[in-house]
């Protein structure tokens, strides 16, 4: 008798075993599309301190952090290229990414030849970035062909800005080789404008850029113009790449200035699952009067799809056709 009670409760163990690895197997939504619990903690990368990445990560993490629940927290980083690694790799869960780098990235590209990129997705757009050559007034510097020969900065090695700088070279028949290329973030940037270490700097942020108002409050600051004409034949090779025109009075400038921009989106974790995605998506769009940085007024739902050149993580496309942005 023992021994069968021993052999019919063991039974019972092994069939309430099964049954609770199969009961294990249901999607409730907190579980990434890898299967994996949703985070407590996330991480937004962003980019350097002196840039607009990184204040107003910080404003978009409160808001998110406030919205779903969940503690999120802005990093510094190298910016666009770094960022979009970073994520591929696991090390982050959302991330400020230029559009042109992170079709680069998916395409293997560029930054990315042989390295494309595969489990990073959209979220959305953010508004414009302005591609700034910044130079000093006196610097006697007033065109792109001016730059041969000069000291210029052309970003902190991995970030968008590089590939922009060498781009615009291009268009105008010339190559990193033609100038004498320092990899510089923001702030070194403008520093070493202003100690007379480089000549110019190429700086691709919304406008104004904390480092070169900071430049402009102790001497008077030029932004290189591009001719219509070149802009033109950017954009047509370069379809990420819009026309762009930084206002009068921008950093105490008496006139516009020509230039493109291309635009910020935030990209995510693949990993991440609907739901969590869906919950700030909704966030982020239906709370952009409590981001408290200037940006936040360009931040708008109605060009939260715009210059998307990949696809977008499924919880975001889920909340974009419910608002009707996508089909």
């Amino acid at each position: 008798m023992k021994k069968n009670s021993f052999l019919a409760l063991s039974m019972v163990l092994v069939l309430s075993l099964f049954l609770a690895a199969c009961g294990g197997g249901d999607n409730d939504g907190s579980s990434g599309e890898g299967g994996s619990e949703d985070p407590k903690l996330m991480s937004m990368l962003t980019g350097g301190t002196s840039g607009t990445y990184y204040p107003l990560g910080g404003a978009m993490a409160k808001v998110i952090t406030d919205e779903t629940g969940i503690q999120t927290d802005a990093v510094s980083s190298n910016a666009s290229a770094d960022n979009v690694v970073a994520l591929a790799e696991g090390e982050a869960e959302i991330a400020f990414v230029q559009t042109d780098v992170m079709a680069n990235a998916v395409e293997g590209t560029n930054a990315f030849e042989g390295k494309a990129v595969d489990n990073v997705l959209a979220l959305g757009s953010l508004y414009p970035e302005t591609v700034q050559i910044v130079t000093l007034a006196d610097s006697g510097i007033s065109s792109v062909e001016d730059l041969k020969g000069k000291k210029v900065s052309v970003g902190a090695p991995g970030s968008g800005t590089y590939i922009n700088a060498e781009q615009i070279l291009e268009i105008h028949g010339m190559t990193m080789d033609d100038i004498d290329a320092q990899n510089l973030d923001f702030g070194e940037s403008t520093g070493g404008i202003q100690d007379g270490n480089i000549d110019a700097a190429f700086i691709t942020s919304g406008t104004p850029t904390g480092a070169v108002d900071g430049l402009s409050a102790t001497n008077p600051v030029s932004i290189v113009p591009i001719s219509q004409e070149k802009v033109d034949e950017l954009v047509e090779k370069y379809p990420y790449y819009a026309a762009d025109t930084i206002p009068s009075g921008t950093y105490g400038m008496e006139s516009e200035v020509n230039t493109v921009a291309v635009l910020a989106m935030l990209a995510v974790s693949k990993d991440l699952s609907e739901d969590l995605v869906y919950d700030i998506t909704k966030a982020i769009y239906e709370n952009t009067d409590a981001i408290s940085h200037a940006k936040g007024e360009f931040i708008t739902l109605d060009t939260a799809t715009d210059g998307i050149g990949i696809d977008f993580h499924p919880g975001a496309e889920k909340y974009f056709k419910e608002e009707g942005l996508l089909d």
